[in-house]
């Protein structure tokens, strides 16, 4: 697991650092506007139903019923359930985007009523061409979970590399020959869904697992599939919620509120994507298989392994984004049209989001601990709890800012008592809709540790002690390094791009040199991750 862990993380990495650079594109040749808010509002919709329909709550429905079926099945009847499988969701997902095609400006007016009319035309136009990707990427990543399900890790975990190379060339070459238009950015998408699910094709004919799609309600796979999928649907789609809602509210806020959450968000997923993706896509099939094989002890070690993995991980990265966050911003995306006070903003999220980066890597293996034994209903109930709180927090924060505030009283004051107005006129709102967020996903992850420790599935190792002795010192060894570094490196600014570079390569690689290095003092090894 480790070695496949590393594979996909290897593969994870030339992903992220190619969104990085389309990220860079995106705020030097866009900024942080009206109609950049817009595409990421259009954008959110089929990823939305990409993480819905395949990377949620069908994923973890399907590959632990591919897990038991080619464990306990012949060839023939795997490919037959593939085929059906691909059939049914294909068939589906083209009703989806059919109806969302016809329906795209009463969507676009539901999403973001506060959008000025123009604004709401360009995001019903970027619907129209955005959200066919959801039908060819949720399609991707059905080959992905195949692949995955027969250990070949590294093709789906590069795929994405083509989407931010198609983001890429849509805004640098596309964009120019559509004066400017952020419509190109809608096309890149859509060429990029249809890019990866092609890359992965010739790697299922490989396995003779290249699907012929037919519709197979009536397959006993297909309907054991759905049935699990129902809770899990539930699920996603409140998780999913989650993040249309903020996206709701971020809209109330200061103009460019949405795209300060999205480019504190790019950061943010950097370490999730790396590991928290990497050990939740690796454990799945092999708690799955642990769990068909009947041997408890084997997917207890696998439990205990992953959120070792998660801690030693989690712990520095959500230290590293709070106390580098304006360093970070400012040297990756702080150029062009993406000014001083946008990094600033985008900053404040980051920090705030950060502080639950060990809580999402422990989902990660979390969620798969419950989906692997074919329990999709307990997930979802810690998923419900999860939503209200991010919803009672989002509520409460704003509530506070604007009462409990002198600023915030002003502005009521000054928009005549009217909420959405005095919003609008606060800079840094959008900090506590992350804030909110975090806070939810320390929620999730307390109750589903809670939940699986109730099960009696996972018997802590020995060791956890040492290792949590081990992380605080290296821990504190990386916040005074990274401290004393931006003590002497206090304003951002005002440097040259390979200024910035060279500093904050300081800053990250002086916190990672102090957090490994006490890791070693301390006696942590390699070959203690591989036991």
């Amino acid at each position: 697991m480790l070695r496949s862990t590393a594979v996909f993380s290897a593969m994870t990495l030339l992903s992220r650092v190619s969104g990085l650079v389309r990220d860079q594109v995106y705020a030097h040749v866009f900024g942080a506007g009206a109609a950049m808010d817009a595409f990421f509002v259009a954008f959110r919709l089929p990823n939305f139903m990409r993480r819905l329909s395949a990377e949620g709550s069908f994923s973890m429905a399907f590959v632990p019923v591919l897990a038991e079926y080619r464990q306990t099945r012949d060839h023939a009847e795997v490919k037959e359930l593939v085929d059906r499988v691909a059939g049914t969701l294909a068939a589906a997902l083209l009703v989806v985007t059919a109806a969302v095609l016809l329906l795209a400006p009463w969507i676009a007016r539901l999403v973001a009523p506060e959008f000025a009319p123009e604004q709401q035309r360009l995001l019903a136009d970027l619907l129209r061409i955005t959200f066919p990707y959801a039908l060819f990427i949720s399609l991707a990543s059905l080959a992905g979970g195949i692949l995955n399900t027969w250990r070949r890790f590294a093709i789906p975990a590069l795929s994405p590399v083509l989407l931010n190379l198609s983001m890429i060339a849509a805004a640098l070459g596309l964009a120019p020959l559509m004066g400017g238009s952020v419509l190109a950015l809608g096309w890149g998408v859509l060429a990029a869904g249809m890019l990866q699910l092609a890359f992965q094709l010739p790697w299922l004919a490989r396995l003779g697992l290249l699907p012929r799609p037919r519709w197979g309600a009536a397959h006993a796979g297909v309907r054991r599939i759905m049935t699990l999928m129902v809770p899990t649907l539930f699920g996603s789609s409140v998780v999913q919620f989650n993040l249309l809602f903020n996206t709701w509210v971020a809209a109330f806020l200061a103009g460019g509120s949405v795209s300060w959450l999205y480019y504190s968000d790019r950061l943010l997923e950097f370490p999730l994507g790396m590991f928290g993706v990497a050990i939740g896509t690796v454990i799945l099939p092999h708690l799955s298989s642990r769990h068909a094989a009947t041997d408890p002890e084997g997917f207890s070690r696998g439990l205990d392994w992953g959120f070792r993995l998660c801690v030693l991980i989690g712990v520095p990265a959500a230290l590293g984004l709070v106390v580098c966050a304006q360093p970070l911003i400012a040297t990756l995306f702080q150029y062009g049209r993406f000014d001083a006070l946008d990094a600033r903003m985008s900053a404040w999220s980051l920090m705030a989001q950060s502080i639950a980066v060990p809580a999402f890597l422990l989902v990660k293996v979390l969620a798969p601990a419950f989906y692997s034994r074919q329990d999709t209903r307990t997930p979802v109930r810690a998923a419900v709890a999860a939503v209200l709180v991010n919803a009672a927090c989002t509520a409460v924060l704003l509530g506070l800012l604007l009462y409990a505030t002198d600023a915030g009283r002003a502005a009521l004051d000054a928009a005549g008592g009217r909420i959405g107005q005095a919003l609008a006129s606060l800079q840094g709102a959008h900090a506590l809709l992350a804030l909110a967020i975090a806070i939810a996903g320390w929620t999730n992850a307390l109750q589903l540790a809670w939940l699986l420790r109730r099960a009696g599935v996972y018997r802590r190792s020995p060791g956890w002690g040492r290792l949590l002795v081990q992380v605080a010192v290296g821990a504190a060894g990386l916040l005074a390094v990274v401290l004393w570094l931006r003590g002497l490196w206090p304003d951002w600014d005002h440097w040259a791009w390979w200024e910035r570079g060279w500093r904050l390569m300081a800053l990250v690689g002086g916190g990672a040199v102090a957090y490994a290095g006490l890791l070693l003092l301390l006696g942590l090894r390699p070959r203690h991750l591989r036991a």
